[in-house]
């Protein structure tokens, strides 16, 4: 459904150019849950900003690459083509549910709106149909709901009227932004399950972004991983615990904490992310990596490529090179 092919982002800044992505790319199929996970600033927000075509230019830039929904490469639109994709086909719901709300409309405005810009319905049937999604997404009372305002609602509830208003297009694509942040375990959970549910029923592909490992293993069918803008791995959600590849992903799942393993300090990552304005010209993870193995490291970034034996199972990483004799390190890592 969504290809992104050796996209590059950068933002010109006072200080410098920030090169925000540096080559990533990913792929969504046709129903299915693509989680991309990553700590603050690895560009995952970027990168779905980029699909929508909502990044401020100037100072943001796409340098290169291709962003391809359905066949159809999105960079070559128009603002008025991509504004017929954009909240029909493509929806995104925000990360903090408040700020995605305008506290001045009603949330029978907000909700109604996008069925009235995008479709054909009349303003009763545009209403009926808002109400319907509300009761959809676990909101008793719709029909009163509809004229309250967005600071009359808890956080949970602007949540679900977010992933409502996504929804009342029916899109076939829904690009969900760290969604669950702001709110507390049990509504999380709840908000999961609600997009699950949605998921199925309507038969559509979501892009999960989350910096949180235990939350995206909820949800997610196969998942990207990046770091410091690039993608370093992508597999299928069980492999991701089974054989992480990448020495990234092994210490990422190593910092869930795990019932069955009393520690008094959860593992870290020596070191800090590098800055974007001057990156290496080698791997970005080469200064924390425990398996750097030299020059080879600080000379290429690795391309995103499947090692031997593996089909869907892709990791940028020089241990993994044909001309490296280093044998990958497999670790017994915590399953799902």
């Amino acid at each position: 459904m969504l290809e992104i092919e050796d996209l590059h982002v950068h933002f010109h800044t006072e200080e410098g150019t920030v090169q925000a992505l540096d080559g990533v790319s990913l792929e969504v199929g046709y129903d299915e849950v693509l989680g991309i996970i990553g700590e603050s600033g690895c560009g995952k927000s970027v990168t779905i900003l980029s699909v929508m075509r909502l990044l401020q230019s100037p100072p943001a830039e796409i340098v290169s690459g291709s962003i391809r929904y359905e066949g159809q490469e999105l960079l070559n639109l128009s603002e008025r083509e991509m504004n017929e994709i954009r909240g029909d086909d493509v929806t995104m719901v925000y990360q903090d549910p408040m700020s995605s709300l305008n506290p001045v409309l009603t949330i029978g405005r907000q909700l109604t709106e996008p069925l009235r810009a995008h479709t054909d319905c009349s303003k009763a049937a545009a209403r009926q149909k808002a109400i319907h999604m509300l009761e959809k997404c676990g909101l008793a009372d719709a029909e009163r709901l509809m004229g309250q305002y967005p600071n009359a609602l808890s956080g949970g509830m602007r949540q679900r009227v977010v992933i409502a208003m996504a929804l009342v297009t029916e899109p076939k694509l829904l690009i969900a932004d760290e969604p669950t942040t702001a709110l507390d375990v049990t509504i999380q959970a709840q908000i999961l399950d609600l997009l699950r549910d949605l998921q199925k029923q309507y038969e559509m592909s979501i892009i999960f972004i989350s910096h949180d490992l235990a939350v995206i293993s909820e949800i997610a069918d196969r998942v990207g991983v990046m770091y410091a803008g690039n993608v370093v791995e992508t597999c299928s959600m069980r492999e991701l615990f089974d054989t992480p590849l990448h020495p990234y992903t092994r210490r990422l799942t190593k910092s869930i904490p795990r019932l069955d393993t009393a520690v008094d300090r959860l593992p870290t990552i020596d070191g800090v992310v590098p800055e974007l304005i001057d990156p290496p010209e080698g791997c970005r993870f080469a200064s924390r990596c425990p398996e750097y193995i030299g020059d080879v490291c600080d000379a290429n970034n690795p391309p995103l490529n499947p090692p031997e034996e593996y089909v869907d199972h892709s990791v940028a990483c020089h241990l993994y090179d044909e001309q490296t004799e280093a044998e990958p390190p497999w670790m017994n890592s915590p399953t799902k």
